[in-house]
């Protein structure tokens, strides 16, 4: 693209995310994804919907715990409720999730995760309400 005004007339819109998840325990789970052309929006700073989907997937990891799921998904956490304050971003290093509960109950959970940047500078808190499928 030329300029910014050709990003925003385009049809096409593609990315790359990937991430890794770094730690694993029952009451937290940490995941770190590298800033990479995949995931910048025009400006050149992290799009936000990539911080949104670390920040889901490592909160759904931390609901799943050790928990079996079958093929047909049963016993999946679905999310049924995402809340995302945004208060920041960066363009190029590391993002950093860190997910644990808040509440913890037999069939709803409630998980925050924070998602920091370089110099553990606060990007997101983002609240996801998990209902764990039967």
């Amino acid at each position: 693209m030329s300029n910014l005004q050709d990003h925003i007339d385009s049809a096409r819109r593609t990315g790359n995310i990937e991430f890794f998840i770094e730690e694993r325990r029952a009451d937290c789970v940490i995941s770190r994804m590298p800033v990479s052309p995949g995931i910048l929006n025009p400006f050149g700073t992290v799009q936000a919907g990539a911080m949104m989907w670390l920040a889901d997937v490592t909160a759904s990891i931390l609901a799943i715990g050790g928990q079996i799921i079958g093929e047909d998904g049963k016993g999946f956490p679905l999310a049924i409720d995402i809340h995302t304050t945004l208060s920041g971003n960066q363009r190029e290093g590391d993002i950093r999730a860190e997910a644990r509960f808040i509440s913890k109950g037999n069939t709803v959970m409630v998980i925050r995760t924070r998602v920091t940047g370089n110099k553990d500078k606060l990007l997101a808190e983002v609240t996801t309400t998990h209902l764990k499928a039967r």
